[in-house]
């Protein structure tokens, strides 16, 4: 995990500028050449091997999870993401309320951010998550960058590997109702420095929270279907600043460039409305499919700095999107509408494929790997 990530270097139409001394490991760039010798040929096999056994490497947990659940799991599975009757959704830009064996693979999101005068962040994401016991799992995600200053070359590479675990302490059949408490971490160092990766490791402790509005009195058919889930945590960084040493290209003196990291509240909510559940358990309208597997939602995903210079700094993104659910996987799009200037000034797409781990394989791998036998 700890293996360093190969960042790759695309040309692009624009011309190199000073803006591209601002970017980490782009010094001393030439542009390419017509044609390549042998020797570069070779440097270029040598690089694509070195990119394939870091993302092997990188998917030794999952394969390691995988592998254990197939050996020591026990026989009864359960459904994936219920509260009596309620199904909660895997969403998309904010984090399940819920635990339980699901796979998202791939995640693709692609925006302009404010970075370097405009840059084209796209992002190629796979997360896993694996129940240990019924309350109780771990996950584990990696994702591929890809920034596309405006007029420079792009820079690619993985970003830090990210660990979490999370114990869902409480759930209400009756009044569809679920709490969870977890922990993510952002690995520091086991990402690309190209792309923005960090050296220190943050962590997050975080509350998910989800909730059903189906106990709502029977005069009032047309809200039951709607639910809401959403999270909040604190992301603490492990370094409070990091200095970064250069020269100025016009003076030639030294220059010391200090960056703080402060700590970040971080806080999202997701507002659904459940086709499924309209369907199923308020009244039968008369939708077919693919119409009656729908759940339109949008989600609010939110950050606020604290401290350390930028406290009240707040930035985030409206994601007005839908999610088709079916019994073995799910499909998602979502637009990703930023808030502010500060957050970017175009408009981007997420989407996800997502499968239920603990429904395609409820006596293997979908299922806890102590204590499912309730």
């Amino acid at each position: 995990m700890g293996v360093a990530a190969a960042c790759i270097l695309s040309s692009s139409t624009g011309v190199p500028d000073a803006r591209e001394a601002q970017l980490p490991q782009k010094s001393g760039r030439k542009p390419a050449a017509a044609a390549q010798p042998k020797g570069v040929q070779k440097i270029k096999i040598a690089f694509v091997r070195s990119i394939v056994i870091s993302i092997f490497l990188r998917t030794a947990l999952p394969v390691a999870v995988f592998l254990a659940a197939l050996v020591v799991s026990s026989n009864n599975a359960f459904s994936h993401g219920f509260a009596g009757n309620r199904f909660f959704p895997a969403t998309l830009s904010t984090d399940d309320p819920f635990v339980s064996d699901e796979l998202s693979l791939p995640t693709v999101s692609s925006i302009v951010t404010p970075d370097e005068g405009g840059t084209r962040d796209t992002e190629l994401s796979v997360d896993i998550a694996k129940r240990i016991t019924r309350d109780f799992g771990i996950e584990a995600g990696e994702t591929f960058l890809t920034l596309h200053p405006r007029d420079e070359r792009s820079v690619s590479g993985f970003g830090n590997l990210e660990l979490g675990a999370k114990y869902e302490f409480f759930e209400n059949d009756e009044h569809e109702s679920i709490l969870s408490l977890g922990l993510g971490v952002e690995v520091g160092g086991t990402g690309s420095e190209c792309v923005g990766a960090d050296p220190f490791s943050t962590w997050t402790p975080a509350l998910f929270f989800g909730k059903g509005l189906g106990d709502l009195p029977q005069g009032l058919p047309l809200l039951r279907p709607l639910v809401i889930t959403g999270v909040i945590g604190v992301a603490i960084p492990t370094s409070a600043s990091t200095c970064t040493f250069g020269m100025n290209q016009e003076t030639g003196e030294n220059e010391v460039d200090i960056e703080r990291h402060p700590n970040v509240l971080q806080y999202g909510f997701a507002v659904e409305y459940s086709l499924i559940y309209l369907q199923e358990q308020v009244k039968d309208i008369g939708l077919r499919a693919p119409f009656d597997h729908l759940i339109p939602l949008v989600e609010f995903s939110l950050e606020t700095a604290l401290d350390r210079g930028q406290g009240g700094q707040t930035t985030g993104t409206i994601n007005p999107g839908v999610i088709w659910s079916g019994k073995y996987f799910q499909v998602g799009a979502e637009a990703v509408i930023p808030i502010n200037s500060r957050t970017g000034s175009n408009v981007g797409f997420i989407a996800q494929l997502h499968f239920y781990l603990d429904d395609l394989f409820p006596h293997s791998i979908g299922r806890p790997l102590f204590g499912g036998n309730k």
